[in-house]
């Protein structure tokens, strides 16, 4: 009977999981019911940058507009397309990315910092490859991967207890 209590506990942790599994796939771009995904990178540029418009799940063109980018086209065949952030782009400003495929519409935030003014050039040291400090993960924010998990040892910890209690009928 005991295997059955732990098989019991053990099948309602993996719904749980995989009920959890779509909120984790919401992070990227199809937070809003789209049927494609979006996404712009960087999140935060400044005037003169390039930032990467990339989509996924789209079979038309993609259409991706903003208030400091000039329109840009993604062909059904690309995933991805590169714009330059404008000289008029002002700091501090959240400008929104609107991505078009079809009839659907998605909605991507831009943030815009301060940056070399036109004209400017960059000058670099040498000082060697900047590599970071190691121990990160691209894309993905400890405090959610920290509640994701909570939430699912909670979910197994809960069906175990549940599944282990005892009825009066059992004790006498």
């Amino acid at each position: 009977m005991r295997a059955v209590h732990l098989a019991s506990a053990a099948l309602l942790g993996v719904g749980a999981l995989t009920l959890a599994a779509p909120a984790a796939f919401a992070v990227d771009g199809r937070d809003r019911g789209n049927s494609f995904g979006f996404d712009v990178s960087p999140t935060t540029a400044a005037a003169g940058d390039r930032v990467t418009l990339s989509v996924w799940g789209c079979e038309t063109e993609v259409e991706v507009s903003s208030g400091v980018f000039d329109p840009v086209v993604i062909p059904k065949e690309q995933h991805s397309a590169e714009a330059v952030v404008g000289w008029a782009a002002e700091p501090g400003a959240g400008e929104q990315v609107t991505f078009q495929c079809g009839e659907e519409y998605g909605h991507k935030d831009l943030t815009i910092e301060a940056g070399q003014q036109p004209g400017q050039s960059h000058v670099y040291a040498h000082k060697g490859v900047n590599a970071g400090v190691g121990g990160t993960f691209a894309g993905f924010d400890l405090g959610d991967i920290g509640l994701g998990l909570a939430l699912v040892a909670g979910s197994v910890g809960a069906a175990y207890h549940w599944s282990n209690r005892r009825t009066a009928d059992e004790h006498n």
